[in-house]
Order: C-alpha cells, then structure tokens, then sequence
C-alpha cells in the first residue's frame, strides 16, 4: 500500500494503491504515519517527496471503509477521525520539508494530503475538490491544514459547493504553489527545489516549520516573544554559529555536503 524509497538524503514515499485511485483505508492511513514519524527522526533524511502511483495522486476515502463507517457508532467515529487526523499532523508537522507531487486527481482527504505538506507542485489537470459535502458530510479532519493554506474565506466557497478546480486555480487561493504543463516539467521542479533544501541548514528548516506553526496560532505580542525566542535558540545553535562563520569567511556551510572531493 505505501512503498518508501532512500535514495541517499531523499525518501520518496509512494501511494500504492492504483486500482483504487489511492484512496484511503485504515492500513494505508496507519503506513503513512508510521512513515512520516520515522522519517522525520531520521538524521539522514533531508527532503520527503510523497506522489501517488498510477492515474492519481489520491481521490479521498477507500469506497469499502466509508462503507463500514455507516455502521460506526458515535465513538468508534471520534477514534477513527482522530486516527486519520494523526496521519495528517505526521505529515504537516514532520521536521523535515515535504513536497506533494500531485497529478490526476487529489480529492476530499487527498487535497488534505497536499495541504499538509509544505510545498505542493501539481499537472495543470489534476482535479482537486472538497467533495465531502456531496456525500452528506463535511472536510472535518482536513479542515485545520486546508484552512492554513487557502484561508478562511476561500474554505466558505469550496468547502460549501464541494465542486472540482483544476490545478491553476488551487495555485490561486494557495492550496499548491507551482503548475506545470507535463510530467517532466513536474519531476524538474520538484528537482528544483530538492536542490535549493539541500543547501539549507536541516535543523533550521525543522526550526523554520516550527516557526510558522507557532507565529500563526498566537496573538501579534506572543508572536513576536515567540519569533525573539526563536532566532535567539538559531543564532546559539551549532547550525547558525557554523553558517554565520562559513557566511563572514566566503566558505562552504558545514551542511552542504562536499562536491567532487573539493
């Protein structure tokens, strides 16, 4: 269901799942937790590419486990959404930069998917949608990751209407940042950008999504004593004393691993 591939400094974790579109089910949702909290803690992980295998990147909930939540009762509800909800907070707040490859479609829990990671590169065709509402139901659990990227205003028209928008338009409202015509215009930008994470600091990306978690849920005063605690913690690291030095004397940063044995 979920195959994850180490290549050096790179995880690249694919939905397998192609003959239903990757949609979700309880193993799936398990995987791709699992995987998000070990990778994270891997020190030789940099980047996290995750993509969808086949025709989508992934159309929402498996058909046969909505199938058994009509029967769930109120509880066994709360505990499966807390459950899904889990999966998306190892995704969002995994230390490391994610970047959703997104083609075909990315539906209702999988538009969620691409909200959780930190950038999302998408084919001009794909179909996103929130279509929880033509089902009766609504984007709950997706709803805090949706929300940070697109905004409050933006979540009333889709959240409501449930419809379908292509990849120009969720590059618009914020859900994606980059669109491309083609596969190979896909893999070169998320290339692209596996390149310009490479020469940065990896304990002060971690820092840096922390930073934004924590500046976005506070006031504008608790704010700013977060942020002052914050570069305080990266200027004493040993990260931010060995680029600021490696800066001042026109070297190479610790990080950036040597090239061609220079």
């Amino acid at each position: 269901m979920l195959k994850i591939d180490i290549q050096k400094n790179l995880a690249y974790v694919l939905l397998d799942r192609p003959d239903v579109h990757n949609a979700f089910n309880d193993e799936l949702i398990v995987q791709l937790t699992e995987a998000f909290s070990e990778l994270g803690r891997r020190d030789d992980i940099r980047v996290i590419v995750l993509s969808g295998k086949g025709k989508s990147f992934c159309a929402g909930a498996d058909l046969h486990w909505m199938k058994r939540m009509v029967e769930y009762s109120h509880d066994e509800n709360v505990a499966d959404a807390r459950a899904v909800g889990r999966m998306f907070l190892a995704i969002a707040k995994c230390p490391k930069p994610v970047i959703a490859r997104v083609h075909g479609a990315a539906l209702g829990g999988g538009a969620g998917l691409v909200a959780a990671c930190d950038i999302g590169i998408a084919i001009e065709s794909v179909q996103f949608g929130f279509t929880e509402v033509k089902l009766g139901i609504i984007p709950a659990i997706i709803s805090p990751f949706v929300i940070a990227k697109i905004g409050p205003g933006r979540a009333r028209e889709f959240f409501i209407t449930g419809e379908r928008f292509l990849a120009p338009v969720a590059m618009t409202i914020g859900l994606i940042q980059h669109v491309v015509s083609h596969e190979e215009a896909l893999d070169a930008i998320v290339e692209s950008k596996i390149s310009q994470i490479l020469t940065s600091a990896p304990g002060a990306i971690a820092a840096a999504k922390e930073l934004i978690c924590g500046v976005s849920s506070k006031s504008l005063e608790d704010a700013l004593e977060f942020a002052a605690e914050a570069i305080a913690r990266a200027r004493a690291s040993t990260e931010g004393q060995g680029g600021m030095h490696a800066f001042l004397g026109r070297q190479r940063p610790p990080w950036i691993e040597k090239i061609n044995g220079k």
